[in-house]
């Protein structure tokens, strides 16, 4: 019977039907996943980020943000795989839903064996990059990307919700820049798109909180005009 449970894998279901989001909950529940239900958009992206599911339930129709650019802006920093689950028949919407970055893609109305076995299947295929680093060392810095924490030094460093995000999306592809928008998209959401002051202000309090020296810094790196990078 394990083979046919979650073995409390992390469910996010995003869906604006609370009926149904209510049903599923309880069916999961039932069969060992841990569920977290996101009613918007917004919601969901928050949440795909700070309840770091192993799979999530995505449908396209929701009240705030379409659910393509929910798809989208979660692919911008997470491989975790996405279910999407629609009323929308039409070829032409699951074509775009997969070029988007779905892994899978299940017509409502839908049987709950089915999608049990779809959500499994997804991680299943998702398990060999799943023991990527989830604590990152950079110098005096000690971040744990599961636990949402940062040591410098070995002491506690106290983020707000907001500098965490920021920082989390930044470790996360460090290495690498990380565009002004993507990054306001992902840590203030799909409707900020110009508010770029937000990143020089954030990036600031981070600098002070994490680097030796906030005037040269070592580790959150800015990209002038583009983007910003943390480098280990």
């Amino acid at each position: 019977m394990t083979g046919e449970t979650g073995q409390g894998n992390r469910v996010l279901v995003v869906d604006d039907d609370a009926g149904l989001a209510r049903a599923l909950a309880i069916n999961l529940r039932a069969h060992g996943w841990d569920v977290t239900v996101a009613a918007t958009g917004a919601g969901g992206l928050d949440a795909a980020s700070s309840a770091h599911p192993d799979v999530i339930v995505l449908d396209l129709g929701l009240p705030d943000v379409p659910g393509l650019e929910v798809l989208q802006g979660i692919r911008g920093w997470s491989r975790v795989p996405i279910v999407v689950l629609s009323a929308r028949e039409l070829n032409e919407d699951k074509v775009d839903a997969l070029d988007a970055g779905a892994d899978d893609y299940v017509t409502k109305p839908f049987a709950m064996n089915e999608l049990l076995a779809r959500l499994r299947a997804a991680v299943r295929r998702a398990a060999p990059a799943a023991p990527a680093a989830a604590v990152v060392e950079a110098g005096r810095l000690r971040i744990d990307l599961a636990r949402r924490t940062v040591e410098r030094d070995g002491a506690d460093v106290r983020l707000t919700p907001t500098e965490w995000s920021l920082l989390e999306v930044l470790v996360r592809q460090r290495g690498r820049m990380v565009g002004r928008l993507q990054l306001l998209q992902e840590v203030w959401g799909p409707g900020y798109d110009t508010e770029t002051n937000y990143l020089r202000v954030y990036t600031a309090q981070l600098r002070r909180k994490l680097e030796d020296d906030p005037g040269r810094p070592r580790h959150l790196i800015t990209h002038p005009g583009a983007g910003y990078r943390f480098e280990v």
